[in-house]
């Protein structure tokens, strides 16, 4: 199942297009591994963004940029990477929204909201996990402009991937996340839906890790279990 879906919508809420969007992220100490992740990068929709050698880099961004000309923006991505047992790996997800030029007589709109799930098994992963938002508004009297990021990071001691059912679960939240783009609510009701939906994301994947396998933690005696991280910013 495909969800890796990147959706923008352009002129009026609801009118959008969709692309796929994979990327490299190169951070300190990965750095020299960036270019071996090109080939699993370019592999195209649903593939993850692993380098398949016990490393993983995974990039996603949603932006949106609202003017005059297109007064409302909206964007979103989610994405969920798979990445079985690696020992090093770097997350970035990113979400930007500005409003530039609208007056308050006929303000803009700009809302991006990024979903990035990434699951990893390994003892010892050294992770560089960034999550991050902007929102602007540049000479923009009364414009909304909202920007939200969300990284759930999924770690366990054993490889294991994500069920069937746990997927189908997540791809109608990735529909009703690209349903946002079509309300007319103001942007605060737009943050409220948007938590509600990550809070059940993390629900599916808090059953997902339930089911993976146990492992041996750092300490002999002690049992480590799989992990559900979430990271959540907001800007605007």
């Amino acid at each position: 199942m495909n969800l890796n879906h990147h959706r923008r919508a352009a002129a009026r809420v609801g009118v959008g297009r969709k692309a796929v969007r994979f990327g490299l992220l190169a951070t300190a100490g990965l750095t020299a591994m960036a270019t071996a992740a090109t080939t699993a990068q370019a592999a195209g929709p649903g593939s993850t963004a692993g380098t398949g050698h016990g490393v993983a880099i995974a990039n996603d961004s949603a932006h949106a940029l609202a003017n005059p000309g297109n007064r409302v923006r909206f964007d979103d991505s989610f994405t969920v990477h798979q990445e079985g047992t690696v020992f090093a790996a770097a997350a970035h997800n990113l979400a930007e929204a500005d409003s530039a030029g609208c007056t308050a007589a006929r303000p803009c709109r700009s809302v991006a909201l990024s979903f990035q799930i990434v699951t990893m098994a390994g003892e010892n992963i050294h992770l560089n996990a960034v999550n991050s938002s902007n929102a602007a508004n540049h000479h923009c009297a009364g414009c909304q402009t909202l920007a939200g990021a969300y990284q759930f990071i999924v770690s366990t001691p054993r490889a294991f991937r994500l069920s069937p059912t746990a997927l189908r679960q997540l791809a109608d939240i990735h529909r009703r996340l690209d349903a946002l783009g079509r309300s007319e609510a103001p942007v605060a009701t737009v943050k409220t839906q948007a938590d509600a939906l990550a809070a059940q994301v993390t629900s599916i994947l808090q059953a997902a890790a339930a089911t993976a396998p146990k492992g041996p933690g750092i300490d002999a005696l002690a049992v480590r279990t799989p992990t559900v991280t979430v990271h959540r910013m907001y800007t605007g």
